[in-house]
Order: structure tokens, then sequence, then C-alpha cells
């Protein structure tokens, strides 16, 4: 099999691909903490579009989209995007700008370290 290009090993937990051992780690945390009450409910992958389609001299030029890793409400109604990293991509940091200017949400990007857990990157 061929490896990654960041060298992620994707895993399966509950049905569910990840693209990384971090992210299945995250998504098992926030198990815990909704049968815990700490959160309200999570969703993996959400899609937000940062450009419609459009068409120019009669070519389409397909839309640009943002796939996040987990959408978390908390029980206050607020919500929180999260993206599990290893490194920071230009094109994630391109698509990380469209997504602020779009959206009025909290975008969270982390790493685990494991020595510090998770740290906002």
């Amino acid at each position: 099999m061929r490896r990654s290009k960041y060298g992620n090993k994707k895993i399966v937990i509950d049905g569910h691909k990840f693209d990384s051992k971090a992210e299945a780690r995250y998504y098992q945390e926030l198990i815990y903490r909704k049968k815990a009450g700490d959160i309200k409910d999570f969703s993996l992958q959400p899609r937000f579009e940062l450009q419609p389609k459009y068409k120019k001299a009669n070519k389409s030029i397909r839309k640009i989209e943002y796939i996040s890793d987990f959408e978390i409400e908390y029980a206050d109604g607020s919500i929180e995007i999260v993206d599990v990293k290893g490194a920071i991509t230009k094109e994630f940091a391109l698509k990380r700008k469209l997504f602020d200017y779009h959206y009025d949400l909290k975008l969270s990007v982390l790493k685990f370290d494991r020595a510090r857990g998770w740290i906002e990157v």
C-alpha cells in the first residue's frame, strides 16, 4: 500500500474513516466529551462553500469547498469548527483565510503533541 504524502496512517473507527491517528484520537475524545455532557453534539466533515461554481468564457469553473474534520456544538449553542493537522499546507492556509472571510465561526486548528496534548497551531 502507498504511504501518504505526510506519513499519516488512515484508520477506521465506528465505521468512519479518518486520515490520521490524531484525527481518530480527537474523534474518540469528542465521543467521551459528549457522554460527559461537556459538548451537546458534533458532526464529521462539515462542508463550507468558499466560492460558488460559475461559468466564464463558456467554461465551467468548479466551486471551492473547505471540508473540516469536525463541527462541535456546545450547550450554549455556540459552534466551533476543528481541523486536526500535522502540517499547515499553502492550500489550507488559503482556505482558512477564505473561511474566515465568509463565515463568522471559530476555526481551531489543532495538532497533537505527545508531551503537551492538543495544541492550537
